[in-house]
């Protein structure tokens, strides 16, 4: 009976740890194994609590600026709204930096990535980690100490290939975050970005940029071809 129980025992505990991976109990570096994302259907506006009476916090479009690609959101939490309807709690591609707002789950599609970007600025390096786990690491260029990159979690926001021997190529990713010494930059809206070193000359493992975390040629082609949209990135210190 004993050997019995003990078995029985560790089937149910071998059951509890699947469960918990499957809910997404933190990685390597403290975030969830799989990232949960919203793909929005059209505008909307997100709300401070789950309920359609809520004050609106700001409007998730309904593509990119940029690529016009369709929108794609973190989500962080879920819940069930007076009139029985489920809300998510997503990420915000907004000013300010770190918002969040609360969208009806009929407004997309459900998806979900296994990546992350963790860049450590002190360090100047950052983390690629796939499903909690580091797959590669690379020395990059962050803010200079006049314009420094923001700490926070960010995500993805659009991705885009640039021609050859455009500056900052070959591969820029737009990110949420964005700084908080310019407001605009270079006909922008101060957006910040994790891109390649076409045209520029700083060494990596610097503090050079306005802001943006540059990765060398090789480094943010291997990422593009991994990451997409709604990828979380942080930036710790």
């Amino acid at each position: 009976m004993s050997g019995q129980r003990a078995r029985l025992k560790a089937a149910v505990l071998a059951a509890l740890i699947a469960q918990t991976i499957a809910a997404g109990t933190p990685g390597a570096a403290g975030g969830p194994l799989v990232q949960r994302l919203l793909l929005v259907d059209g505008r909307v506006a997100a709300r401070a609590a789950p309920r359609a009476d809520a004050a609106v916090v700001g409007a998730i479009p309904g593509r990119t600026p940029l690529t016009g690609a369709r929108t794609v959101v973190p989500v962080l939490a879920s819940a069930v709204g007076p009139a029985g309807g489920r809300w998510l709690r997503v990420r915000l591609p907004l000013r300010p930096n770190g918002g969040t707002g609360w969208v009806p789950a009929a407004a997309g599609t459900a998806a979900e990535t296994p990546w992350r970007i963790v860049v450590h600025r002190a360090a100047r390096q950052a983390d690629v980690l796939e499903q909690g786990r580091v797959r590669a690491t690379f020395p990059v260029v962050v803010g200079k100490p006049a314009t420094p990159t923001p700490l926070g979690s960010f995500f993805v926001v659009e991705k885009l290939h640039l021609a050859p021997g455009v500056t900052e190529g070959p591969w820029a990713l737009a990110i949420s975050a964005y700084s908080n010494v310019l407001h605009e930059f270079a006909g922008g809206v101060g957006q910040v970005g994790l891109h390649g070193t076409v045209g520029l000359t700083d060494p990596l493992g610097t503090q050079a940029s306005h802001g943006c975390v540059r990765f060398g040629v090789r480094a943010i082609t291997w990422i593009a071809a991994r990451v997409d949209a709604g990828t979380p990135v942080v930036v710790e210190r």
